[in-house]
């Protein structure tokens, strides 16, 4: 017999029997009414992990994954508001079914059961995948990205004060809500959690709101490997800003009464609580999971042993709210009103074809109220001695820094964050004086972690802020790349377009700064960005193009709710000259309020047939140069700047070389994983001839005189048109 078989008849003989384990008698939080309820959702949980068992058994589920021994979290549920935005470990089903018992949701079981078997009726994923969540419950979808949910719940947290400041029109929370979120003892060890729970403090430290409430649900196991007893306890009960709550798991009076005084805490005094409960795994970790493999069967038995569901009725049998014979009624009674709804949904259909699957990749547009540009005299106020440059030609950085003061000024649900961003304005100046003219709750100096910099920006974006973080180099995305492809690119897909988190991430990045940084300063690789589904990266190559693609990229993501990267290349911030020192001819005006570069729009100088010159960002720049040159020796050459490089603008790049007889991929990144393979391969599949590439060397950049040498150039860019048009 399986460990799931066994727990399930020794349930039924020890209830039967009146065979209950021992515990304290159960306090008074609970009236028996809302007791009973919270057994019936513990138990409609434990028969959803059963009847899963048994759907991929039958070829009819996908997902065994289940919430058995965690089932007390119905009581968490039920301490909290239903409007208390709640993102879930996904051993929470007995949570989302409290909080649906909560307002009243009478198909959470039909719900949770076309989720296992992937039916494209899934009310939260469409039939993706198999997650907890419901946009009824204020239950964001949450796949199993160890602990990547903390940074995002803490954002959202953060985001409540923020809102009662300065309300964004797509507010989710209410002013008093609180957010809650949990997560295993295992993932607690996670550098994510870890960093989570540090800016929490950090957070609190400097007394700035945060009703965010943790929860650790230790069951004293990560698949195989133990959590040493007691380390849960040591890690969290000391931490600054932290305070704890502990409850026993199994306990639902215990549970409840806890959980009550964190949130009463938290909504209280808007700081954040941990709450330690004590639980136990059942059925091993997953479906092919076979606990005893690695743990000796005594310990398995101990835990089944503690049965989350005796010590239930135990409680209830006690405070004298349900017999046994009537909670083992109950309990057979769930079973078969499972198993008739398991027969009456065998006949749903499932996602069939890519474009099913992919149809919620970018989330629906939603209506914005419309706002009106800044008039002249509050912009000459809010500008003050910077007003005049905006009629000056002036660099790329000074040009951003113009668009985000009209953007800040215009749309008062954009928020800027990152370190160093504000009181220094930023390591290149680009976002000087904002602070100053918006306040420190519009532009926030961050501590430094890219985790908590993105998890703050999904996270007031999920409270209707359009945030602009900042990361302050390329390379040190690599740091946080999870909050991107496993969290805010997904959520879309995840909940079938019902929850995203929309936002517009700058970076400075790619290379040529002369003798500074080496590849930590200098990356010129777009590989972690370019196979993310659904991403939108912007790289404009000069700043009028700066300018006006920002406010598009904010556009995309205030009406169409896109996550969009914002590239901005360090090199070119301060460039003044094109072909020769003073000449000026990369400067540009600051552009008229109103003026946006679409997406896939991209740019052509020049008209001439016999070679057109396809890059990007610096390597437009070094286009640019080489057309002149070669157009004194007589060639006819366009440059195409591609401006946005994902989606790939295929239609316009087509129609853009189509005139040309040559066209030469010019691309700073490195030769394997850069765009020029996408590139080449456009041009490919289209059937054109006499398509070449230059790119940079598969290597890191260096620091000093040879930070260029594995980079194209003006000269080697030469010397591959002109070998490419003498073919």
């Amino acid at each position: 017999m399986d460990r799931v078989a066994i727990v399930h008849e020794n349930f039924r003989r020890r209830t039967g029997s009146v065979d209950l384990p021992s515990g304290p008698a159960p306090n008074n939080s609970l009236t028996g009414e809302e007791a009973v309820g919270l057994y019936q959702a513990q138990v409609l949980s434990r028969q959803l992990d059963r009847i899963s068992r048994r759907m991929q058994a039958d070829g009819e589920g996908f997902y065994t994954i289940g919430s058995s021994g965690h089932e007390g979290m119905a009581a968490v549920a039920h301490a909290l508001r239903p409007d208390d935005m709640a993102f879930l470990h996904y051993r929470d089903a007995a949570f989302q079914i409290a909080r649906a018992q909560q307002v009243g949701h009478l198909h959470i079981a039909r719900d949770m059961l076309l989720s296992y078997a992937c039916a494209a009726a899934d009310p939260i994923s469409g039939g993706r995948h198999k997650v907890l969540g419901s946009r009824a419950l204020m239950i964001p979808p949450q796949t199993s990205t160890i602990a990547s949910h903390l940074p995002k719940a803490l954002g959202t947290a953060f985001s409540i004060g923020a809102a009662r400041r300065k309300r964004p029109e797509h507010s989710q929370c209410p002013p008093d809500s609180i957010v809650a979120c949990s997560f295993g003892d295992a993932s607690l060890n996670h550098s994510t959690a870890q960093g989570a729970i540090n800016t929490a403090g950090w957070t609190v430290f400097q007394v700035t709101p945060l009703p965010l409430l943790l929860i650790c649900e230790d069951n004293g196991i990560g698949i195989s490997v133990k959590t040493p007893r007691g380390w849960v306890e040591a890690s969290l009960r000391q931490r600054p800003g932290l305070r704890y709550f502990s409850a026993n798991g199994l306990d639902i009076y215990a549970t409840h009464e806890a959980a009550r005084a964190a949130a009463d805490f938290v909504r209280t005094h808007r700081k954040p609580a941990v709450l330690h409960l004590r639980t136990v795994r059942l059925y091993g970790h997953a479906g092919a999971d076979v606990a005893t493999s690695y743990l000796p069967r005594q310990e398995v038995e101990a835990d089944e042993a503690n049965d989350p569901l005796l010590h239930s009725v135990r409680l209830l049998h006690q405070a004298g709210a349900m017999t046994p014979d009537e909670a083992l009624a109950c309990y057979d009674e769930s079973e078969r009103e499972l198993d008739a709804l398991r027969q009456e949904l065998r006949s749903q259909a499932h996602l069939q074809t890519a474009q099913e699957v992919m149809q919620s990749l970018i989330p629906p547009a939603r209506p914005c109220a419309d706002v009106a540009p800044l008039e002249d005299a509050a912009r000459r106020q809010l500008f003050a001695g910077d007003y005049a440059g905006l009629r000056q030609a002036q660099p790329m950085s000074r040009l951003i820094n113009y668009a985000l003061t009209d953007l800040l000024a215009q749309y008062p649900e954009i928020t800027l964050m990152g370190e160093d961003v504000g009181r220094k304005g930023g390591v290149y100046g680009v976002t000087q004086k904002l602070q100053r003219r918006f306040g420190p709750d519009r532009v926030i100096d961050t501590l430094l972690d890219e985790q908590s910099i993105l998890g703050l920006a999904i996270g007031m974006a999920h409270n209707g802020f359009v945030p602009i973080p900042e990361i302050q180099f390329l390379a040190y995305l690599h740091n946080a790349e999870d909050q991107l492809r496993g969290e805010a690119a997904t959520l879309p897909f995840f909940s079938n377009g019902q929850y995203s988190n929309p936002m517009v991430i700058r970076i400075a990045g790619l290379g040529y700064q002369k003798g500074f940084g080496g590849h930590f300063h200098n990356d010129n690789s777009l590989a972690v960005l370019r196979d993310i589904p659904g991403l939108i990266i912007a790289c404009p190559s000069h700043g009028a193009d700066a300018v006006r693609m920002l406010r598009e990229a904010v556009r995309l993501a205030r009406e169409e709710q896109r996550v969009v990267v914002f590239l901005e290349p360090i090199a070119l911030y301060p460039m003044r000259d094109l072909h020769r020192d003073g000449d000026n001819e990369w400067m540009d005006v600051y552009p008229a309020q109103g003026e946006n570069l679409a997406l896939g729009e991209v740019g052509i100088r020049g008209d001439g047939k016999q070679l057109a010159l396809v890059s990007y960002g610096n390597g437009y720049h070094l286009c640019c140069q080489a057309q002149a040159e070669l157009e004194q020796q007589g060639y006819e050459v366009r440059v195409i700047d591609l401006r946005w490089l994902a989606p790939l603008p295929e239609s316009a790049l087509l129609a853009a070389t189509e005139p040309c007889e040559r066209v030469l991929v010019v691309d700073e990144c490195r030769k394997t994983g850069s765009q020029s393979e996408a590139l080449i391969t456009l041009f490919q599949e289209h059937g054109r001839r006499g398509v070449a590439r230059l790119t940079a060397e598969d290597s890191f950049i260096a620091t000093g005189p040879a930070y260029g040498v594995t980079l194209p150039s003006r000269t080697t860019v030469l010397e591959a048109a002109r070998a490419l048009l003498k073919r």
